[in-house]
C-alpha cells in the first residue's frame, strides 16, 4: 500500500467531504431547515465532524490515535444518519432523499470500519514512529 502524505488524498476523506457539501446544500435550500437554526447547526456539525475527525486522526501520526479518531468519525456518521431520519420524521425531506443520505452514511460507516480493521492488523505504527 502506498504511503499517503496528506489526508486530502484519502478516498474516505474525499467521500466524507462530498457528503458534507451535499448536507450543506440541503440545509441552505430546504425551506424547513433554513428556519430550524438549532437543528441545522447540529446536522452541519455532525456532517463536518465525519471528515474533520479523519483529518485530525491522520495528522496525529500514529495508528492508535488514528484508529480512535476514525471511530469518532464513524460515530459522527451514525449521528448524521439519525439526524437525516429526524429530518424525514419532521416532514423536512422526502423518503427518497432520506434513503439516499442514509445509504451514503452507511457506506461511509462501512468504509471506516474496514479501515479501522486494516489499521488494527497493521504492523506499521504510524508516521511519528518512523525511524528514518
Amino acid at each position: 500500500m502506498a504511503t499517503i502524505k496528506r489526508f486530502e488524498d484519502m478516498e474516505i476523506w474525499q467521500i466524507s467531504a462530498k457528503l458534507d457539501v451535499e448536507i450543506f446544500k440541503l440545509t441552505e435550500e430546504n425551506k424547513y431547515l433554513v428556519k430550524d437554526f438549532k437543528f441545522k447547526a447540529q446536522i452541519l456539525g455532525s456532517s463536518g465532524s465525519v471528515m474533520d475527525n479523519i483529518a485530525e486522526g491522520f495528522e496525529r501520526g500514529g495508528n492508535r490515535e488514528f484508529i480512535q479518531f476514525l471511530s469518532f468519525s464513524k460515530g459522527s456518521a451514525g449521528e448524521l444518519r439519525s439526524q437525516i431520519r429526524r429530518c424525514y420524521n419532521r416532514g423536512y425531506i422526502s423518503e427518497e432523499v432520506q434513503d439516499e443520505f442514509v445509504l451514503k452514511c452507511e457506506s461511509i460507516s462501512e468504509r471506516l470500519s474496514n479501515f479501522i480493521r486494516y489499521l488494527s492488523r497493521s504492523e506499521y505504527k504510524g508516521q511519528k514512529f518512523k525511524t528514518n
